[in-house]
């Protein structure tokens, strides 16, 4: 931990250390990039696109279920996904609606649910064991690169919330302040 920032990776571990370490970073700046929000600020558009934070969060909160339980073993990612509207791709996700504070617990809950299963899933045999979900050959990939994946996902929508924020009310800057902690 570098002055208080409990998100930073670590300087010198092991591999599985460093990409959960990558991981939280983009978990953690992502939160804060949406963090502190009413619930008009969350769902507030802007001309060039209907995303808006609130769609960030609630989608992120899905990705990490149905992540760290459908792909990562074949189970289902929880009776609130099943609930969305789905037409065959995970824009479905984009939509969930609710408070600020109900925002907020859904993607907190998620990402707490993914790093248990996670650490169980690890305990147990390592990145290099294969997940539940494979491609159109049956190829199953190993689980360092569903992490991978996952952060990748994190990097993408982590600009996007950037940038949002920004528009929302200035909010700049890559990682948040030492000692930052959510707000809600």
């Amino acid at each position: 931990m570098v002055d208080g920032s409990w998100w930073e990776p670590p300087m010198a571990a092991s591999e599985v250390e460093h990409l959960l370490g990558a991981l939280d970073r983009q978990r953690a700046t992502f939160r804060w990039k949406v963090d502190g929000l009413d619930t008009a600020s969350l769902h507030a558009t802007f001309p060039s696109s209907t995303l808006t934070l609130a769609g960030l969060l609630s989608h992120l909160a899905f990705v990490e279920d149905f992540t760290s339980a459908t792909k990562l073993a074949g189970r289902s990612p929880g009776d609130l996904w099943a609930e969305l509207d789905w037409d065959g791709s995970d824009d479905a996700s984009f939509t969930v609606t609710g408070t600020a504070q109900e925002l907020y617990a859904l993607y907190d809950d998620a990402v707490a649910r993914a790093r248990q299963r996670y650490a169980e899933t690890l305990a147990d045999g390592g990145l290099d064991q294969s997940v539940a979900v494979s491609d159109d050959d049956g190829a199953h990939p190993s689980l360092r690169r569903l992490l991978f994946d996952l952060l990748e996902e994190y990097a993408r929508h982590t600009g996007h919330a950037d940038l949002l924020r920004e528009a929302v009310d200035g909010r700049v800057g890559e990682d948040p302040p030492p000692g930052w902690t959510p707000a809600q």
